[in-house]
Protein backbone atom coordinates (compact mmCIF):
# COMPACT_ATOMS: atom_id res chain seq x y z
CA UNK A 1 0.00 0.00 0.00
CA UNK A 2 1.56 3.86 -0.98
CA UNK A 3 2.00 6.01 1.68
CA UNK A 4 1.00 9.38 0.88
CA UNK A 5 2.80 12.57 2.59
CA UNK A 6 0.44 15.72 2.88
CA UNK A 7 2.37 18.44 0.96
CA UNK A 8 0.90 21.39 3.31
CA UNK A 9 2.34 19.35 6.58
CA UNK A 10 5.24 17.43 5.39
CA UNK A 11 8.21 18.39 7.77
CA UNK A 12 10.67 21.22 6.11
CA UNK A 13 13.94 20.59 8.01
CA UNK A 14 15.88 23.01 5.62
CA UNK A 15 13.07 25.99 5.98
CA UNK A 16 11.42 27.65 8.84
CA UNK A 17 8.11 28.98 8.45
CA UNK A 18 8.23 32.61 8.21
CA UNK A 19 5.40 35.80 8.82
CA UNK A 20 5.63 38.92 6.64
CA UNK A 21 6.86 41.98 9.39
CA UNK A 22 7.43 44.55 7.30
CA UNK A 23 6.87 45.65 3.64
CA UNK A 24 7.57 49.07 1.86
CA UNK A 25 10.50 50.58 -0.92
CA UNK A 26 14.10 50.93 -1.09
CA UNK A 27 13.94 54.18 -2.90
CA UNK A 28 11.79 57.35 -2.80
CA UNK A 29 10.00 56.32 -6.09
CA UNK A 30 8.30 53.02 -4.98
CA UNK A 31 10.36 51.67 -7.81
CA UNK A 32 11.94 48.73 -5.86
CA UNK A 33 10.16 46.58 -3.32
CA UNK A 34 11.15 45.31 -0.11
CA UNK A 35 9.73 42.84 2.35
CA UNK A 36 11.14 42.22 5.69
CA UNK A 37 10.16 38.43 6.61
CA UNK A 38 10.37 36.97 10.48
CA UNK A 39 10.36 33.86 12.14
CA UNK A 40 8.92 32.64 15.17
CA UNK A 41 12.53 32.51 16.87
CA UNK A 42 13.08 36.29 15.49
CA UNK A 43 15.59 35.80 12.86
CA UNK A 44 15.00 37.77 9.40
CA UNK A 45 15.40 37.79 6.01
CA UNK A 46 15.37 41.26 4.05
CA UNK A 47 14.06 40.31 0.45
CA UNK A 48 14.47 43.20 -2.00
CA UNK A 49 15.34 43.88 -5.61
CA UNK A 50 11.59 43.21 -7.02
CA UNK A 51 9.18 46.03 -8.06
CA UNK A 52 7.41 48.25 -6.49
CA UNK A 53 4.06 47.07 -8.08
CA UNK A 54 4.40 44.16 -6.49
CA UNK A 55 5.27 45.81 -2.93
CA UNK A 56 2.24 47.43 -3.35
CA UNK A 57 -0.14 44.65 -3.99
CA UNK A 58 1.87 42.33 -1.08
CA UNK A 59 0.59 45.34 1.28
CA UNK A 60 -2.74 46.06 -0.30
CA UNK A 61 -3.68 42.17 0.53
CA UNK A 62 -3.38 42.23 4.27
CA UNK A 63 -5.25 45.37 3.89
CA UNK A 64 -8.29 45.17 2.21
CA UNK A 65 -11.39 42.42 1.96
CA UNK A 66 -12.65 41.90 -0.97
CA UNK A 67 -10.30 43.69 -3.02
CA UNK A 68 -9.85 41.82 -6.49
CA UNK A 69 -6.57 40.40 -7.31
CA UNK A 70 -4.11 41.95 -9.83
CA UNK A 71 -4.70 40.00 -13.72
CA UNK A 72 -1.99 37.39 -13.11
CA UNK A 73 -2.90 36.47 -9.94
CA UNK A 74 -6.39 36.37 -10.82
CA UNK A 75 -5.31 33.92 -13.44
CA UNK A 76 -3.77 32.04 -11.19
CA UNK A 77 -7.21 31.75 -8.74
CA UNK A 78 -9.08 30.90 -11.92
CA UNK A 79 -6.89 27.80 -12.59
CA UNK A 80 -6.58 26.79 -9.32
CA UNK A 81 -10.97 27.20 -9.43
CA UNK A 82 -11.39 25.25 -12.37
CA UNK A 83 -9.03 22.48 -11.68
CA UNK A 84 -9.54 22.35 -8.12
CA UNK A 85 -6.27 22.82 -6.48
CA UNK A 86 -5.48 25.11 -3.35
CA UNK A 87 -1.98 26.68 -3.21
CA UNK A 88 -1.20 25.59 0.49
CA UNK A 89 2.68 27.18 0.65
CA UNK A 90 5.32 28.59 -1.05
CA UNK A 91 9.24 28.06 -0.54
CA UNK A 92 11.71 30.37 -0.81
CA UNK A 93 15.83 29.87 -1.59
CA UNK A 94 18.39 31.11 -3.22
CA UNK A 95 19.70 29.60 -6.87
CA UNK A 96 22.65 31.42 -7.68
CA UNK A 97 22.57 35.30 -7.17
CA UNK A 98 18.34 35.12 -7.35
CA UNK A 99 15.30 34.24 -5.29
CA UNK A 100 13.33 31.93 -6.21
CA UNK A 101 10.08 29.50 -4.89
CA UNK A 102 8.22 26.29 -5.62
CA UNK A 103 4.53 26.53 -4.82
CA UNK A 104 2.40 23.89 -3.49
CA UNK A 105 -0.59 23.02 -4.58
CA UNK A 106 -3.15 20.18 -3.50
CA UNK A 107 -6.19 19.04 -4.56
CA UNK A 108 -7.43 16.29 -7.02
CA UNK A 109 -3.71 15.65 -6.72
CA UNK A 110 -0.87 17.66 -5.82
CA UNK A 111 1.47 19.79 -7.63
CA UNK A 112 4.29 21.62 -6.80
CA UNK A 113 5.62 24.50 -9.44
CA UNK A 114 9.20 24.94 -9.23
CA UNK A 115 11.85 27.66 -9.75
CA UNK A 116 9.24 30.81 -9.93
CA UNK A 117 10.07 33.85 -8.70
CA UNK A 118 9.79 34.50 -5.33
CA UNK A 119 8.54 38.09 -5.49
CA UNK A 120 5.09 36.98 -6.93
CA UNK A 121 5.10 33.44 -4.80
CA UNK A 122 5.19 36.00 -1.54
CA UNK A 123 2.26 38.11 -3.25
CA UNK A 124 0.53 34.83 -3.75
CA UNK A 125 0.99 33.77 -0.48
CA UNK A 126 -0.13 37.33 0.51
CA UNK A 127 -3.47 36.93 -0.95
CA UNK A 128 -4.43 33.20 0.19
CA UNK A 129 -2.34 33.97 3.58
CA UNK A 130 -0.47 30.76 2.78
CA UNK A 131 2.63 29.66 4.74
CA UNK A 132 5.64 31.16 3.49
CA UNK A 133 8.60 29.15 3.89
CA UNK A 134 12.18 30.44 3.91
CA UNK A 135 15.52 28.29 3.68
CA UNK A 136 17.31 28.59 7.15
CA UNK A 137 20.26 29.41 5.59
CA UNK A 138 18.74 32.82 4.66
CA UNK A 139 17.92 33.86 7.83
CA UNK A 140 19.47 36.01 10.00
CA UNK A 141 19.83 37.69 13.45
CA UNK A 142 18.02 40.58 14.23
CA UNK A 143 19.73 44.08 14.29
CA UNK A 144 18.02 46.11 16.63
CA UNK A 145 18.94 49.84 15.77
Amino acid sequence: MRRTVDIAQAQEPDYESVTIDYVGFVDPYAVEGMVVLKSDSGKEFHMRAFSGEVAKHISSFGETEGESAPSIYKLVEDICEESELILVKVKIYDSGDVLRANLYFTGKKDLVFRNYRASDAMALAAYYKIPILVRKTLLKESVEA
